[in-house]
């Protein structure tokens, strides 16, 4: 099925006036030259009809003596300020890519396999000045597990706010207390808790986590580094890594690379592991290297949508970006944070509000999760989200919802579907349900009754993080009969150590194979600091901004 090619322009038709669209300094149209041409044109003209050199003598005069200093001085400054914005206005998200860099932290590493481009046509970003990491294989025959130490990020301890950017985020974070004001659903940047190995353990211990779930999520990121490629990506055939050690259970879409380099970014990111700091910093380095130099561009727009993994890589993608961004502050994330989340707003469905596999195609409930969470990561990063996405979203999940909003189905309305239930629910908490929502306490109770499955990690990934925001006896009788469950289960020996298997079936097990379902497991056993809880503090006003 071909696909729409973005536009220069994109800007979401539900977007408020006051909303400022992501993309909205269009390069200005050619003509804007025309009246500093004019008069060489004309000129031109008399010359070639023979025009008599008097009459060019006059024209000299009027223009240069009868004609008032102050209006020579007007035509040149206007002529000027027209030239001035053809040159501030006609950069586009490509040029600032091809002049990033993040530094050398690595030397250079080769590509082992080309990306099957889009099937809209797009433009290609040019590889950056990167010194890339020399990877060297991890070995995972661990006896006795450790947790992993990391340095401490100084990230902000304030809410999320609102901040006007101009469409490509074209100034840092801002640190200062009043733009930091509390703002929306819940107190704190929403990363907070992994700034330090200190406070992810207090907060670990606080939440229902344990020494044995800690040393699960250290074994775990051990044998994830140790299945990156040598090109700084991942694959979810996991065998086509450094390591030369086979592991069982591949995963069949390994075109997907884009998708796979952030499912394994993501568990790292959850334990505070950086580009800047943490053990895995150069590992963390290569794949969001790998990530910027595969990214597409088209204007302002930046897309990882690829073969196998469609919206679902790039939101995935989107995520991972901007919690990099957003942990450390680094202004050389800044474009390539923006573009992507420009590529989101672009790619929703102008009539549903949904996200699906293509651009602009009617959405489903499974795809706008991972956009939506990619916007939410994005509005915590102080980027720009216009919130007539968000409304649109908003207008997706009334679609779909049954029960009164317990429960979400996958393109319309259906009962007794768990994973997008889960799904629709916490969207649902991120866009603004209150606590005592009778839709959200009854999506709750029916999670809470279904309890987890025992191959399904994509319901269970989602059904965790509602369980845990929502708290009180439903989240100690859910972390009851998962934390350790997933300890135990995990493997502890070979080629197979720190990562999980629970067999095909389930919500993608077969596609991502082991690297998927480690992924998710992980991130789970992360739940107790990777977001703090959104009731905690309850606020007055939605965390996104309408």
């Amino acid at each position: 099925m071909p696909e729409a090619k973005p536009p220069q322009r994109p800007a979401p038709a539900a977007a408020p006036a006051a909303a400022r669209p992501a993309n909205r300094n269009a390069a200005p149209a050619p003509a804007a030259a025309q009246p500093a041409a004019a008069p060489a044109q004309s000129q031109q003209q008399e010359h070639d009809d023979g025009a008599d050199p008097a009459a060019s003598h006059r024209a000299h005069f009027l223009l240069f003596n009868a004609m008032p200093s102050w209006m020579v001085s007007m035509v040149f400054h206007i002529v000027l300020l027209m030239l001035l914005a053809l040159l501030t206005f006609g950069v586009d998200g490509e040029k600032l890519l091809n002049e990033f860099t993040m530094g050398p932290d690595n030397d250079n590493v080769e590509e082992i396999e080309e990306f099957e481009e889009m099937e809209f046509e797009e433009i290609d970003v040019e590889s950056t000045e990167f010194d890339n990491t020399e990877l060297t294989p991890v070995e995972t025959e661990i006896q006795t597990p450790e947790p992993v130490e990391v340095a401490a990020n100084d990230l902000d301890q304030a809410a999320m706010k609102v901040v006007e950017f101009d469409p490509l985020g074209a100034t840092s974070m801002p640190n200062n207390p009043s733009a930091l004001a509390t703002v929306g659903a819940f107190t704190g940047s929403g990363l907070d808790g992994r700034g330090s190995a200190e406070s992810r353990s207090k907060l670990a211990k606080a939440n229902g986590g344990s020494d044995a779930s800690e040393a699960a999520v250290a074994l775990a990121l051990k044998w994830i580094v140790s299945r990156q490629a040598a090109d700084g990506g991942w694959n979810f055939n996991h065998n086509l890594s450094i390591n030369p050690v086979p592991c069982p259970d591949p995963g069949s879409a390994d075109k997907a690379r884009n998708g796979a380099t952030a499912m394994a970014l993501l568990p790292l990111f959850g334990a505070g592991q950086t580009h800047k700091e943490g053990t895995y910093k150069k590992q963390v380095h290569a794949g969001l290297s790998y990530l910027i130099r595969s990214m597409k561009v088209n204007g302002r727009t930046g897309s990882w949508h690829e073969a196998e993994g469609s919206m679902y890589s790039h939101g995935l993608c989107s995520i991972a970006m901007c919690e990099a961004y957003a942990m450390t502050h680094d202004k050389e994330l800044l474009a390539p944070a923006q573009l992507c989340l420009n590529f989101i707003v672009y790619a929703q469905d102008p009539v549903g509000g949904g996200w699906r596999y293509s651009p602009r195609q009617a959405g489903d409930t499974s795809a706008v999760g991972w956009q939506l969470m990619a916007l939410k990561s994005g509005h915590m990063a102080y980027l720009e989200v216009p919130p007539g996405t968000v409304l649109g979203a908003m207008k997706f999940l009334d679609s779909v919802q049954a029960n009164s909003g317990a429960e979400y189905g996958y393109t319309g309305p259906a009962e007794g579907r768990a994973a997008t239930s889960a799904v629709g629910l916490l969207c649902r908490m991120y866009l603004g349900w209150k606590h005592d929502n009778p839709g959200l306490q009854r999506g709750v109770e029916i999670i809470d009754k279904r309890g987890p499955s025992k191959n399904d990690m994509y319901y269970n990934y989602y059904a965790t993080q509602v369980c845990r925001h929502y708290e009180g006896e439903v989240w100690e009788r859910w972390n009851g009969r998962t934390r350790d469950w997933l300890v135990k289960s995990q493997e502890k020996d070979g080629a197979k150590a720190g990562s999980w298997w629970f067999g095909g079936g389930g919500h993608a097990n077969d596609r991502g194979g082991r690297l998927y379902t480690t992924a998710m497991a992980t991130m789970m056993l992360e739940v107790y600091y990777r977001h703090l809880p959104i009731y905690r503090k309850q606020a007055a006003e939605e965390e996104f901004k309408l």
